[in-house]
């Protein structure tokens, strides 16, 4: 049985659906299945919190109404349980909602109602961008950033705080700091910092992680002073990089 898993996992991304909405289930679990990825759904959170216990998947797509917890809630225990993607998929129009998910990690969210192929290509990006922070190869696995004190590895998402101190960053997050470590002291967009992707003027998922960013690197993040602002460009890394 474990063989079959692995075999599985190997040749297809697994995705975990929680979505207690039939319909959109359904339509969660066909389009999915239609882009070759194998799906398994939950219509609650326990159900899904049991289920990682004997598996992980590579990405988990979670409602944010769920009957018995609160999609928010839900997030931190698969954050606990497994270094998998995240994808929110919220009919809450609030975007105070949608931060707080992505806050929590998240490394993107959809807004019902949805279009089912704009949903696989978030998913495929969430999972693009987690092989190249994640995977790859061992070189790209073991290389190290080092920059004002701080060392970031590439292959675990670990960055290490001068005093020694480890922080365990999203892929999306680390993807970020990683754009920035390879072109310091250059202005970035926020498409070049998100993967090339065209961004919409009010999707703010870029300012939450630069945000998130700031808050560990900057001694005082609401006057920044290694990831600066640069007004109607983009962002910029001020600090001298040594890769090892």
């Amino acid at each position: 049985m474990a063989g079959s898993c692995c075999a599985r996992s190997a040749q297809k991304p697994l995705i975990y659906v929680v979505e207690d909405d039939v319909g959109v289930a359904q339509i969660l679990r066909r389009t999915l299945h239609e882009f070759d990825f194998h799906v398994e759904v939950f219509s609650t959170a326990a159900a899904i919190i049991r289920r990682l216990q004997s598996e992980r998947p590579d990405l988990c797509i979670v409602d944010l109404g769920l009957p018995d917890m609160d999609g928010i809630e839900l997030m931190s225990h698969i954050g606990r349980l497994s270094s998998c993607g995240l994808l929110v998929v919220t009919g809450r129009g609030h975007t105070i909602d949608r931060i707080m998910g992505l806050e929590l990690g998240a490394d993107d969210y959809v807004v019902k109602p949805f279009d089912p192929r704009e949903l696989v290509a978030r998913v495929r990006s969430i999972l693009r961008r987690r092989a190249a922070t994640g995977g790859g190869g061992a070189a790209k696995q073991h290389r190290l950033a080092h920059f004002l004190g701080w060392t970031l590895d590439c292959g675990g998402n670990q960055l290490r705080a001068p005093d020694g101190e480890d922080h365990l960053l999203g892929a999306a997050e680390a993807q970020v700091l990683r754009a920035f470590l390879e072109r310091p002291n250059q202005i970035l967009t926020r498409e070049q910092l998100f993967g090339q992707r065209d961004i919409s003027p009010l999707d703010r998922s870029i300012d939450v992680r630069i945000s998130r960013l700031r808050r560990k690197l900057e001694p005082d993040p609401q006057q920044p002073k290694i990831i600066k602002t640069v007004y109607g460009s983009g962002y910029m890394l001020s600090a001298t990089v040594e890769w090892s």
